[in-house]
């Protein structure tokens, strides 16, 4: 597996340390140590994949993330020394497709990397009315655009590809945070909100994610 990737982080010993094993295992990476010319560098090199730094001087990684997911849909891991559920799940709702945690072994970065890039050139979902590209985590409904977060899109990816079937809150947790993270109960209904929002305003006249009663949500696209 071969890309082009950039490391966003201060600590310049282990962004060098990272660069040396990917490059190893046959990537293309480069380095930033400060989080001020990250948004303008990944808009003019459209690297493959951004590992971020979530402390970073002069700008954040939260605030390059947001940034960047308004112009882009480059895979995005962050990483980090600050483990509170908040700032993982923050992370994640602006768009970053994986969470790392520091203190971690290179070894895991490039395997997490190489997991990130073939899930995101993998699936296509397409049908007369629904088109989902995990590739550029594009979603749009009758050529409408969706503008999804990371979750939504993963969400509805899953559901989308077993019309009909119906899944439980875990079920769809287990899903979306597959590292196990300690969530509220409503998380998942919360999200599903958000995501019937968006389709509602593209497509108002069809109930797409159906809730089933004391059981989770359904997904069924209404033929044309």
């Amino acid at each position: 597996m071969t890309g082009k990737l950039l490391i966003v982080e201060d600590e310049e010993k282990l962004a060098m340390l990272l660069r040396d094993y990917l490059a190893a295992a046959g990537f293309e990476p480069s380095c930033l140590y400060s989080g001020r010319d990250a948004v303008s560098r990944i808009r003019e090199e459209r690297p493959d994949l951004v590992l971020l730094d979530l402390m970073l001087p002069v700008k954040d990684g939260m605030e390059i993330c947001r940034e960047v997911r308004g112009f882009s849909d480059v895979p995005i891991i962050m990483v980090t020394a600050r483990i509170e559920e908040i700032d993982r799940l923050l992370g994640l709702e602006l768009g970053a497709d994986d969470y790392i945690c520091k203190p971690f072994s290179p070894r895991e970065v490039v395997a997490r990397v190489k997991a990130v890039l073939r899930r995101a050139g993998s699936r296509t979902i397409q049908s007369t009315r629904l088109l989902l590209d995990e590739g550029r985590y594009l979603a749009t409904v009758d050529g409408h655009s969706l503008e999804l977060t990371a979750v939504e899109f993963k969400l509805l990816q899953f559901m989308a590809a077993s019309p009909g079937r119906i899944f439980g809150r875990q079920q769809l947790m287990d899903r979306i945070y597959p590292d196990q993270r300690v969530v509220a109960d409503r998380t998942i209904d919360s999200h599903i909100k958000k995501l019937r929002k968006k389709i509602a305003a593209v497509c108002p006249e069809d109930e797409i994610i159906h809730s089933v009663y004391g059981v989770g949500y359904k997904f069924e696209m209404p033929a044309e």
